[in-house]
């Protein structure tokens, strides 16, 4: 149900990363994911421990201005741990969920366009995928585990 379609953002210091989307009649919702690792790039003893790391390691400036709508949440993907939060994304109708994790010093980044008041309903369907053989085997190449 998670089709793979363009990267279509410009390049940036941590490259392409890789775009999905899913329909409304299998998610629950329209989802647009953006996915990408970044090497190096998370505290390695931490992980993404708060909000604040979300914040900083997150891809939300990807797709513009965002206000977090509350807090933010612990998530597991596979044998990662993160966090993944809600925000509403300024000038435009939809929201966002923005989801970092990471295996030692190394994350993912993942970006979830939904909805207008969607975000947490649409949430399980978001980490379901990222937790599917094909992304985890996608994480473990992409991060070199």
């Amino acid at each position: 149900m998670w089709t793979e379609t363009d990267w279509p953002f410009g390049a940036d210091p941590w490259g392409k990363g890789k775009a999905f989307r899913c329909r409304a009649d299998d998610c629950g919702g329209e989802v647009q994911l953006y996915v990408r690792a970044k090497l190096g790039f998370c505290n390695c003893a931490t992980g993404v421990a708060d909000d604040g790391d979300l914040e900083q390691m997150g891809d939300l400036a990807l797709i513009g201005k965002a206000t977090p709508i509350g807090a933010g949440r612990e998530i597991t993907v596979g044998p990662m741990r993160g966090r993944s939060r809600a925000y509403r994304v300024e000038g435009n109708r939809n929201a966002a969920l923005s989801l970092a994790f990471n295996q030692r010093c190394d994350m993912v980044a993942a970006t979830a366009l939904v909805g207008p008041g969607a975000p947490a309903s649409l949430e399980p369907a978001v980490l379901a995928f990222l937790n599917s053989d094909r992304m985890l085997k996608w994480a473990e190449i992409a991060l070199g585990l």
